[in-house]
């Protein structure tokens, strides 16, 4: 999961890429990057860290230019503490490419080794983004020969990608002196959006970004399809997936993306409304309304189920836990013993909510477990006489290999478990999950149009239909983090400077 955004404009576009990466800031935190283009040269920032922390003044500087390509990172492949793995990512020829990339390839081994033998291409990191660069780059060069670049010829190249590439991928590139082209998995497995204001084009993961820099939403780019803005500011698009199915990561509308979003025409708020309707019906059948005097939320993404679901059952609904904004999110921490360390940095109780009350905590979802046990455990100190927890997702049974940091089974506290095994080990008084086809109905009801979800990581249905348990293993293999120590090794980088690459 990342978050991406590219821009055409007839004004410089630096300012507006940053301003579209804060509010993309919940989707990675690991690093950021922008590049922009003036007179067929690009000007590139990137380095590990937050938003507000890699780009200073001086770096604002030096990204002149009318268009640009912005990303913030959350890694799921390749090493963690490489900044040059941070994108947006660069190849000279053909014309000059900058990609950035939200997703993960599930063939990007098999791609590698195809790039060195057959179309003798290098790739330098460990990123799959790298090896998608280059696929790009290499059907663009054999589409065009040498020819001017045409929007067919941009369409030809992407429907050769997506014959060649696997896995889930919403891609933003910029093509020296023509312009920038998105284009998103035949599944539609990562959102992709469109807006617009005046003389301004942009693209983004999610509606917000748009939204919250003054431009007007206007589509979701749909599976398949490639659109290529010129940097006149025309729009062309084309379908350029033979069988193209809206697919969409039911995990972005349980935690991923915020909840002012809207994504595949689907709110994200309503979405998480709907599933605290469907919870509530799950809790009753098993812990009476009678028995509990307080719904809690467990912030932030739970608010909403936790509030729809207190509503219908005629429950008091609190904030017991106050958030510390500024320690980043545990889910996404590389290593456990991080993710162990930042729970009660992260959250602190507001001890007259459970002092001798019967609390009903509400988390979006569980994954590995050791939040959830220590959010109970905070409870039962702050004076909980009983604490129940309820899950607005069903149980993370099965490894997410579509960009998602839960790909290992050993990590996730429901693998192989039995929901009784899973309440002993996080120390609550009852445990109530969501039902997976329950959430399938209450996401699903909000756009009749699709085809279904990707929601593997629940049922162990990967939409892609090419996942194997070799597959899953080699993936775990080159997860992010690794046995690799920061600053250990260096490659070859685009330096950070003023100076166009």
């Amino acid at each position: 999961m990342c978050g991406i955004v590219g821009v055409v404009s007839n004004a410089p576009v630096n300012q507006l890429i940053y301003d579209a990466l804060l509010l993309l800031q919940h989707r990675g935190q690991d690093a950021a990057g922008i590049v922009t283009q003036q007179e067929r040269k690009f000007f590139m920032h990137k380095a590990k860290g937050m938003v507000r922390d890699v780009f200073r003044t001086r770096n604002m500087r030096s990204l002149p230019g009318n268009c640009g390509l912005g990303q913030v990172r959350y890694p799921t492949a390749g090493n963690a503490y490489s900044e040059e793995e941070a994108q947006p990512f660069y190849v000279n020829a053909p014309f000059g490419i900058v990609l950035v990339h939200n997703g993960n390839l599930t063939n990007a081994q098999a791609l590698k080794t195809e790039l060195f033998n057959t179309d003798h291409r290098h790739i330098n990191t460990e990123s799959d983004s790298e090896v998608l660069l280059n696929v790009l780059a290499h059907e663009l060069e054999r589409t065009t020969r040498g020819l001017p670049l045409e929007p067919g010829d941009v369409f030809a190249a992407v429907r050769n990608v997506h014959r060649r590439v696997r896995g889930s991928y919403a891609v933003i590139a910029l093509i020296a002196g023509h312009g920038v082209l998105a284009f998103r998995d035949p599944f539609g497995i990562r959102p992709l959006c469109m807006g617009r204001a005046q003389a301004t084009v942009m693209l983004a993961s999610e509606s917000v970004a748009l939204e919250g820099t003054g431009n007007l939403f206007e589509r979701d780019i749909d599976p398949g399809e490639a659109v290529f803005v010129d940097l006149e500011g025309k729009v062309h698009a084309q379908q350029c997936a033979d069988n193209p199915s809206l697919n969409p990561c039911i995990f972005e509308f349980v935690y991923l993306a915020r909840p002012d979003s809207v994504m595949d025409r689907i709110s994200v708020y309503q979405a998480r409304l709907n599933l605290g309707e469907t919870l509530a019906k799950r809790v009753i059948s098993t812990v009476p309304p009678s028995e509990i005097d307080v719904v809690i939320p467990i912030p932030e993404s739970s608010r909403p189920s936790a509030a729809q679901l207190a509503q219908l059952l005629g429950l008091p609904y609190r904030e017991g836990f106050v958030k510390n904004r500024y320690v980043g999110r545990t889910f996404i921490m590389p290593g456990q013993s991080v993710r162990k360390k930042s729970v009660r940095q992260k959250l602190n109780v507001i001890a007259s909510e459970f002092k001798g009350r019967n609390v009903l905590l509400v988390d979006d979802s569980i994954v590995r477990g050791t939040t959830s046990k220590e959010i109970v455990q905070m409870a039962r100190d702050a004076g909980a006489r009983k604490v129940y927890l309820a899950s607005a997702a069903p149980p993370v049974r099965y490894p997410n290999v579509y960009g998602i940091d839960m790909p290992t089974s050993g990590e996730l506290v429901a693998h192989d478990r039995t929901v009784e095994q899973i309440r002993a080990i996080i120390g609550c008084d009852a445990l109530i999950y969501q039902d997976v086809d329950g959430m399938k109905r209450a996401i699903g009801a909000l756009n009749p149009k699709l085809a279904g979800f990707d929601a593997s990581c629940f049922d162990g249905v990967y939409v892609t239909g090419d996942i194997t348990a070799d597959d899953i293993e080699r993936i775990n293999r080159a997860r992010i983090g690794g046995d690799e120590v920061e600053g250990e090794g260096s490659r070859l980088a685009l330096p950070n400077t003023g100076d166009a690459v």
